[in-house]
């Protein structure tokens, strides 16, 4: 598809991506994205209307949306999961990197609202920028962890309203949710998620707990959704106790944030 088709311009209010506002659809940290990974944009006007994805594989049109990368003269059009309106930096957009960005380098973001196309905003696509999917409570921002054993989540016990919670148990099973650990063993279209297609990442990522690093038993994509990864892990025996246990992932020199934390206790 040629650029000069796939958008308008000069018809309007233009959407506008807030400055740093393309970030890690996880841990919102703006890092170059990853081909298959989730990401987030952020401005004003990106969107007329709240509006979810409710099918997978994600369509490439959602409540009039579109996000276009525009890599020299070729444009490839990404899945979108969920887009909502707002001014400033409050409008919004969840969507998959293309895979077949894998060695894109730099290229063009180009988000268009109802036909009404937002300048082009530069974006660096690299092999790797890990991040893990988080919940924020008043007392700081957890990382997506269950225990394998119990399917409860690694927080302080009580930490939210509503939910059983307890620390992880040096030594025991956790699944842990997070995006952009690169390219897998197996060819997943975009937006669609891998069902009984069993897939493992092809560079095995490092999970430290506690500055301390676990066994990873295994790290591919998450059956059940697009761009998601999963990894087991098994939390060291001498990982430090609290509830609030730094969790980070390394995967080719690049690290989440240290942010994100679980609970760890006997």
């Amino acid at each position: 598809m040629a650029f000069g088709a796939a958008v308008a311009w000069g018809q309007g209010n233009l959407p506008q991506i807030a400055p740093g506002g393309i970030a890690n659809g996880a841990s919102f940290q703006a890092i170059p994205l990853t081909a298959g990974s989730l990401f987030s944009i952020f401005g004003s006007g990106l969107a007329s209307q709240m509006a979810s994805a409710s099918t997978i594989p994600f369509s490439q049109s959602l409540g009039g949306v579109t996000v276009q990368f525009v890599n020299g003269s070729t444009t490839i059009d990404a899945p979108v999961s969920y887009v909502q309106p707002g001014a400033g930096t409050s409008s919004q957009i969840n969507a998959q990197v293309p895979w077949e960005l894998a060695t894109a380098g730099t290229v063009n973001l180009v988000v268009s609202n109802n036909g009404v196309a937002s300048a082009p905003t530069p974006v660096t696509i690299a092999p790797f920028s890990p991040g893990i999917f988080g919940f924020n409570a008043a007392s700081g921002t957890f990382a997506l962890a269950y225990t394998y054993a119990d399917g409860m989540f690694a927080w302080p016990a009580n930490a939210v309203q509503g939910l059983t919670t307890h620390p992880a148990a040096p030594g025991s099973l956790l699944i842990v949710y997070a995006t952009g650990l690169g390219a897998v063993n197996q060819t997943i279209a975009d937006g669609a998620a891998p069902g009984s297609v069993l897939t493992s990442v092809n560079t095995p990522p490092q999970v430290l707990i506690g500055g301390i690093s676990a066994l990873v038993e295994f790290a591919g994509l998450t059956p059940q959704f697009p761009g998601v990864n999963q990894l087991n892990i098994i939390v060291p025996a001498n990982a430090p106790t609290g509830n609030a246990v730094p969790i980070q992932i390394q995967v080719g020199g690049v690290s989440s944030p240290a942010t994100f934390t679980i609970a760890v206790g006997n």
